[in-house]
């Protein structure tokens, strides 16, 4: 059953971990698994951390918003036992190319409350994107 864009939004609000996907140039959609933090007033924050090795600081998911700033979030809970509990929540995004410092600062203060190894605000930088729109589905209403 689709869930209403409240219980959506509900959901990817009370989460911490989905998976973002990005448009490469010539590979086409580009997932990535994320942790992220939403702003009150309806953007997404995905830190770029120190704590996590990496090649580089910049990373391809930076790239892709540069040449296409769409982007999609998905969140789901699996049950392989009790389907009766399945359900998955979609946020479509656009990136914000220059976003004020406030939200900046407000979506790590979120990521450093809700995710132990980001305490001390280990980041490189927080990309920024607002939702443009929220879809999702549950097996049942107690889902």
């Amino acid at each position: 059953m689709r869930l209403s864009a409240e219980k959506a939004r509900a959901r990817l609000d009370a989460e911490v971990h989905g998976v973002l996907c990005t448009l490469h140039p010539e590979r086409g959609p580009d997932p990535q698994p994320v942790v992220y933090a939403v702003s009150g007033d309806g953007h997404i924050g995905v830190p770029i951390d120190r704590v996590k090795p990496k090649r580089s600081s910049r990373l391809q998911r930076e790239d892709n918003l540069e040449s296409d700033p769409r982007a999609s979030l998905l969140i789901e809970h699996w049950d392989s036992e009790d389907w009766s509990r399945l359900w998955w929540v979609r946020a479509r995004l656009e990136h914000v190319d220059d976003p004020p410092e406030t939200l900046t600062d407000e979506l790590a203060d979120r990521l450093s409350r809700t995710v132990p190894q980001y305490a001390d605000k280990p980041f490189h930088k927080v990309l920024v994107c607002r939702i443009v729109d929220v879809t999702g589905w549950a097996a049942s209403d107690s889902a």
